[in-house]
Formats: structure tokens, C-alpha cells, sequence
């Protein structure tokens, strides 16, 4: 058995590129987020995140608003947009707690839940390879964790928390994306968090000063941008390909980390981060690899 390079799915480079900024473009509001977190809160983080975004998707579809609005799963349009808020409400929360390169190295887990459930939900294969890749990823978790241990955090719950819905959130979005269109999707995914965060962030909000607004309006934008990255890479690429760079968002995470919040990884973070790492892309080769008998 051998692979040859007819068996190598085709890379696009402007997918790759487009890949690669989603999760610039990601890890940059994450660590706004975080900022902006500790002087506001998470409430009115998280309102700035989906009220900011809702409105620049309004911007963008209004001359075709009509047609963009109608779903045919309206039922699962709304769980995708509940189970999104809570992803990101789970991931701030963290980004709140413990620091960014170890929220971003458990919520890197999602790739190889997102493998397991869509063979248990949606049907797809599992094999034996994607449950030694799963088993992997949930041991890099368990390195970074470490239950038990004087260091453990049970803060750090949360990230897994994130990584849980987003992964039923990309599952969802799987089941309908064949018919829906993306800025149909798009628009609802931001829904329901702007409308609920709308009505609960009066009882949390104090006055933001100048930096605190800045950050907001930089989270609106450079989340609308990270989606709209995402959309261009998954229209012009495949997911398996692409699966392997969504890791750079660890790269970069623990660089905004070290360079804004002064937060040096220790060895158990280094070494469960890898661990996930590998697992994805053990995963991702073989699904991208396709091996056959050498004529």
C-alpha cells in the first residue's frame, strides 16, 4: 500500500491563506475579549461580540433581506444559534480565568469531537484511526487539566464547555449547510445571542471609557471578519484539507499571550497543546491521505 500524489487531495492556496486568517482574525478578538472582560465584564463582552456582529451582517444583506431571512429548518437555524452563545459564552468566561494559550490549547479538542459526532449523528464512518485520534486529543486535554493535581483549575471546565458546543454547533451547521445559503446561516447564527445579551446586558452595564469602546468595536469587526474568512475558505476548500491550519490559532494564542498578557506557557501546556495537535492532524492525514494498492 502506497500513496501516490494522485491520491492527495488539491491544497488551494488562497483557501490555505484564508484559513490562516480566520484564526489570525479569531485569536486577535480573543485576546480583545479578554481585555475587555476585565473591565467590563463578560456580559457586555459578549454583547459587543454578537450585537456588533448582527449589525454588520444586517448592513451586508439588507438589500436581499427578504430572501436571506427564510430557512427551511428554522428549528435548527435557532439550536445553532443557541448552542454557538454558548459556546462563546463558556470561551470568554475562560479567557476570564486562565490564560489564553491554555484556553485556546482545550478549545483546539473540537476538530476531533466534531470527527466523533458526526459519526455518531450524522452517520459518518469511525474508524479505528479517527478513535485513536479522538482518544489522543482527550488525553492532551487531560495533560493541560491535570484533575487531581495542586494546579488543576477548575476553571478551566469552561474552555472544554466551549469546545463541546462548538462542536455541536459545527455539527448543526454541517446537517443544514447543503441547503441553506451561508449568509442565511450566517445571519441566524448571530440571532439569538444578540437578542438575549440585549436584554440582560442593562443589569451588568457601567459606562465604557474610551479603550473599552475601542476594544468593543474591534471585537464587532474583527469577528465579523474572522466569519467572513471562514466562509471563503470552506467555499473554496475542503474541510479535511483545511483542518490541519486551524492549529495555527494555537501558535497564535500563545503569542498574544506571551506579547500583551505577559503569559509564558508552562511544559504541561506545551505538551498537551502538541498532543491535540497531533491528533488533529493525524486524523486530518488520514482522511486527506488516501492509500491504494500500487498497480
Amino acid at each position: 500500500m502506497t500513496a501516490s500524489l494522485t491520491d492527495i487531495r488539491p491544497a488551494p492556496t488562497r483557501a490555505i491563506a484564508l484559513m490562516i486568517g480566520t484564526m489570525l482574525c479569531f485569536t486577535i478578538m480573543d485576546a480583545c475579549a479578554k481585555m475587555l472582560s476585565q473591565q467590563v465584564g463578560v456580559l457586555p463582552t459578549l454583547w459587543a461580540r454578537y450585537t456588533g456582529q448582527m449589525v454588520l451582517v444586517l448592513v451586508l444583506i439588507l438589500p436581499r433581506f427578504g430572501d436571506t431571512v427564510r430557512t427551511r429548518y428554522p428549528w435548527l437555524q435557532l439550536l445553532r444559534s443557541v448552542v454557538l452563545a454558548g459556546a462563546t459564552g463558556f470561551f470568554f468566561l475562560a479567557l476570564s480565568r486562565i490564560p489564553l494559550n491554555e484556553a485556546a490549547a482545550l478549545m483546539s479538542v473540537n476538530p476531533v469531537l466534531i470527527t466523533l459526532g458526526a459519526a455518531l449523528f450524522l452517520g459518518e464512518q469511525l474508524g479505528l484511526r479517527r478513535i485513536i485520534g479522538i482518544t489522543l486529543a482527550l488525553l492532551g486535554a487531560v495533560i493541560i487539566l491535570r484533575p487531581g493535581s495542586d494546579v488543576f483549575e477548575p476553571e478551566a471546565l469552561y474552555a472544554l464547555g466551549a469546545a463541546v458546543c462548538y462542536s455541536t454547533y459545527a455539527l448543526l451547521t454541517r446537517k443544514v449547510g447543503p441547503d441553506e445559503n451561508v449568509w442565511t446561516s450566517l445571519f441566524y447564527t448571530g440571532l439569538f445571542g444578540s437578542l438575549i445579551l440585549s436584554a440582560a446586558v442593562p443589569f451588568a452595564w457601567a459606562p465604557p471609557d474610551g479603550s473599552a469602546i475601542a476594544l468593543m468595536l474591534a471585537i464587532s469587526v474583527i469577528g465579523m471578519l474572522g466569519q467572513l474568512c471562514l466562509i471563503g475558505a470552506f467555499s473554496q476548500g475542503e474541510a479535511a484539507m483545511l483542518a490541519p491550519y486551524s492549529y495555527t490559532g494555537l501558535i497564535f494564542a500563545t503569542l498574544w499571550g506571551m506579547l500583551i498578557f505577559a503569559e509564558i506557557p508552562d511544559r504541561w501546556t506545551i505538551g498537551g497543546a502538541l498532543v491535540i495537535a497531533a491528533a488533529g492532524l493525524y486524523v486530518w492525514h488520514r482522511e486527506t491521505f488516501r492509500s491504494r494498492p500500487r498497480p
